[in-house]
């Protein structure tokens, strides 16, 4: 008789506001509600919402096996995987967190370079309201900046001041 396998219990996501009804319990929890990946193409020049980079499984990522070293995957091709998170303040919701890590991806060899850890960190970082884009390239902090103001002019306006000089100049 074959044992029936396990079935492990996948990544769960707070979908409610964990202090929703209740007074003081779960104050402080952190929410993947509110927290989305964005790819940038580089080379492209564009920016696309990949729900599936939460689980390292973006269309980018599929299918590539993830070395350690750069100079492993000579022949890259340059992305950017940032992770937004959206809060409210008095005045309405904003981009409170973004964070930016480096990614490349060869296809042709089905090998690509990310640090896991780091974008684990990044992501940590952008929950807790962090601005980490200072790594990025120019042109791909115009791609992203255009693509927060389109996608919600309203959280553009009411994000800190930092957000914008740091992806504005």
């Amino acid at each position: 008789m074959e044992e029936k396998k396990k079935k492990t219990v996948g990544f769960n996501i707070i979908k409610n506001d964990p202090t929703d009804g209740h007074k003081g319990f779960g104050i402080g929890s952190l929410s993947l509600e509110n927290v989305s990946p964005v790819i940038i193409d580089v080379e492209a020049g564009e920016a696309i919402v990949d729900i599936g980079a939460m689980h390292a499984r973006s269309a980018v990522e599929r299918g590539i096996k993830f070395l350690k070293s750069k100079e492993e995957v000579p022949n890259g091709k340059a992305y950017w995987l940032v992770w937004v998170t959206i809060d409210r303040k008095p005045e309405g919701p904003y981009y409170a967190g973004v964070t930016a890590c480096e990614m490349t991806v060869d296809r042709s060899i089905r090998r690509g370079y990310k640090s896991l850890p780091d974008h684990v960190n990044k992501m940590d970082k952008s929950m807790k309201r962090h601005i980490m884009v200072d790594n990025m390239d120019d042109k791909s902090k115009k791609v992203l900046a255009d693509f927060l103001k389109n996608h919600d002019q309203q959280l553009w306006d009411n994000s800190l001041e930092q957000l914008k000089k740091d992806l504005l100049g």
